[in-house]
C-alpha cells in the first residue's frame, strides 16, 4: 500500500540539496524538526543567534522573508534577537524593511512569552503591562515595514495576531486580513491566524471559523497547503470543547481525509523548508478524529519528525505525537 503513496516500494521522497540530517533519534524514533530541516534555514538561524547581522542578510538570500511565513518564525522565536536588530533598524536604510519585520515579529513574540499561556484572569498587571508595551513596538515597526515594501504579506499577518492581542476593534482587524489576502490570496498562516480569530475565545461565534476555513478550501487548488486551514479549524473545534472526542463522527473524518488528499497528499503538493509542520497539523487533526487510515499515511511520510505546533495545545506535546505516531 505504501509502494503506491509515497513511491516504489514504500521508499519516501529523497530528500532534498538542503535537507538537514536527520539527528539522533529518540527511543520512540522520532525527532523535533529543526531550523525547518534545512541547511540554509539552520545558517540563518545560527547567523541571528549569533547577533550577526550581515551574516543574516547573506543567509536570507535564498527566501523573500516578506512572503515565507516559516523562516520569519524562526527568527521570532528565537530569544536574543531583540538585543541587537534594533541597531539594524537604525543603522541599515538600504535594508530597514527587513528589520523592521524582524524586530516586530519578533516583539510580538516576546510579548507573549511575558504575558504566558495563562488564563487572562491570571495575567498579572506587570505582564499586561510588559505585554502590550511590547506589542506597540510590534505594531509601530510592521506598518512602517508595510509601509515601505507594501507588496509584503508578512507584516499585515503578524498585525492580525498583535491587534488580537491588543483588543483592537473588528474593522481594524478585518481590514489588516483583507490587506494580506489582497496580496497573498492563498496565504495559509493568514487563513490559519484568522479562524483563530473567530473562535469563542477570542470573541467569534461557534461555526464562524469553519465556515470560513471550508470557503477557502473550496478556492484552493488541488496540492495547495492551504488545505491545512480545514486541519486547524477542527483542532480549534476540539480546544474549545468540553468533550475529548468531539472530532471523531464519520462526516468530520471524512472532511479531514478529503482535505489532506487534496492538499498535503496529492502528488501536486511542494515539499518546501518545514513541510513537515502542515504534515504535524494534520496527524493531530486527523488522530484527534480517530482517522486512522489517513493519519498513518501523514505518519509515514513524516518518518518521525516531530514540529511543536500545533501539539502544544497538549500538557505533553512530544508524548502526545509519539502515542499517536505508534498507534498510526
Amino acid at each position: 500500500m505504501f509502494g503506491k503513496l509515497f513511491g516504489r516500494d514504500g521508499e519516501r521522497p529523497a530528500a532534498g540539496p538542503h535537507a538537514l540530517p536527520v539527528p539522533r533519534r529518540q527511543k520512540n524514533g522520532m525527532y523535533t524538526l529543526r531550523a525547518l530541516g534545512d541547511v540554509r534555514v539552520l545558517a540563518l538561524v545560527e547567523a541571528a543567534d549569533a547577533g550577526e547581522w550581515e551574516s543574516v542578510k547573506v543567509a536570507l538570500e535564498p527566501f523573500d522573508l516578506g512572503r515565507e511565513h516559516q523562516v520569519l518564525n524562526e527568527l521570532e522565536e528565537l530569544d536574543g534577537v531583540q538585543d541587537w536588530i534594533g541597531r539594524a533598524v537604525e543603522e541599515d536604510k538600504e535594508h530597514r524593511a527587513t528589520a523592521l519585520l524582524i524586530s516586530g515579529a519578533r516583539h510580538i513574540n516576546w510579548g507573549w512569552e511575558a504575558r504566558t499561556a495563562a488564563r487572562a484572569v491570571n495575567v498579572t498587571q506587570e505582564q499586561w503591562r510588559v505585554f502590550h508595551e511590547r506589542l506597540h513596538i510590534a505594531e509601530e515597526q510592521l506598518l512602517e515595514a508595510a509601509e515601505l515594501r507594501p507588496d509584503w504579506v508578512a507584516p499585515w499577518r503578524r498585525l492580525l495576531t498583535s491587534g488580537r492581542g491588543m483588543s483592537l476593534g473588528t474593522d481594524v482587524k478585518e481590514a489588516r486580513r483583507d490587506a494580506a489576502l489582497r496580496r497573498a490570496p492563498l496565504d495559509l498562516e493568514t487563513h490559519v491566524e484568522w479562524v483563530s480569530q473567530l473562535q469563542p475565545r477570542w470573541g467569534g461565534e461557534p461555526g464562524q471559523a469553519m465556515v470560513f476555513a471550508r470557503d477557502a478550501l473550496a478556492r484552493a487548488p488541488q496540492g495547495d497547503r492551504l488545505g491545512c486551514v480545514i486541519a486547524m479549524a477542527h483542532i480549534e473545534d476540539w480546544v474549545e470543547s468540553d468533550q475529548e472526542g468531539c472530532l471523531r463522527t464519520p462526516e468530520i473524518q471524512a472532511e479531514l481525509r478529503n482535505a489532506a488528499d487534496h492538499s498535503i497528499l496529492h502528488p501536486a503538493y511542494v515539499r518546501r523548508p518545514g513541510w513537515q509542520h502542515d504534515f504535524n497539523v494534520f496527524a493531530m487533526a486527523l488522530s484527534l478524529a480517530g482517522e486512522r487510515h489517513t493519519a498513518a499515511r501523514v505518519f509515514h511520510a513524516l518518518d518521525g519528525a516531530y514540529t511543536s505546533w500545533p501539539w502544544a495545545y497538549f500538557a505533553e506535546p512530544e508524548k502526545q505525537f509519539a502515542r499517536h505516531h505508534r498507534r498510526a
